[in-house]
């Protein structure tokens, strides 16, 4: 294609028939995990300066230019530009990435990750009501309307931003 050769080309950037076709031949496959989640982890490896949660969502609420770690998923990944032949869904990875390998012709036992997909959920489940317990109730409504287009793109049902 006659820009695959430039640095850093975005997807959008090609026409409609242009992706179509570069896309068409790939398996397309879109990790996602609960936008809440993302911000945990965000918070968990130092990306704010904050020292706590609450004051760290209020910087990223405040912020005027969105960071790619707090970043909507569907403006990232273009889902509706993009269709993804698999969607995994963090928290369900051994699961899917099995299944994926065993697609793909690979032996899945030995490439996978032994903690289980209920620790991991588990987990971040506890570490979710925790840290959402930390924020007001104004966070909480601004976040959720930050985030509505990964909530009503993607099934994410436990979601604290749900609610």
């Amino acid at each position: 294609y006659r820009r695959l050769q430039a640095k850093e080309t975005r997807l959008s950037e090609f026409n409609r028939t242009e992706r179509k076709a570069m896309l068409g031949s790939y398996t397309k496959v879109l990790f996602v995990r609960d936008p809440f989640h993302r911000l945990i982890a965000t918070f968990l490896q130092g990306m704010g300066i904050s020292p706590s949660f609450s004051s760290f969502v209020q910087e990223v609420l405040d912020s005027r230019k969105v960071h790619e770690a707090w970043k909507p998923l569907v403006s990232l990944c273009q889902p509706c530009l993009v269709q993804y032949d698999y969607v995994v869904m963090f928290g369900f990875l051994r699961q899917e990435l099995g299944h994926l390998l065993r697609r793909a012709g690979l032996p899945a036992g030995s490439l996978l990750p032994e903690l289980t997909d209920s620790q991991v959920q588990w987990t971040y489940r506890w570490l979710a009501e925790q840290m959402f317990s930390e924020l007001s109730a104004q966070q909480k409504q601004r976040l959720s309307h930050f985030y509505r287009w990964d909530l009503a793109a993607f099934p994410f049902p436990s979601s604290f931003l749900s609610d």
